[in-house]
């Protein structure tokens, strides 16, 4: 799965604060998230955060 760090993730299971929107920061083994609603940040392995991605929200820059 193609995720960059910038992308904004919608996820199947929402967040406390009822948001469904995570920033991308980090990419790799692991993924580093932040709620787009609240700003908490978590660390998530990749294949669990792959699993839970509805869609993809990407801001084409050109």
């Amino acid at each position: 799965m193609d995720v960059r760090v910038g992308d904004v993730l919608e996820l199947k299971k929402e967040h406390p604060c009822g948001s469904r929107r995570w920033l991308v920061l980090r990419v790799g083994m692991d993924f580093r998230l932040r709620c787009q609603g609240c700003g908490h940040e978590v660390m998530l392995p990749r294949s669990r955060a792959e699993k839970s991605i509805k869609r993809i929200v990407r801001e084409e820059s050109e």
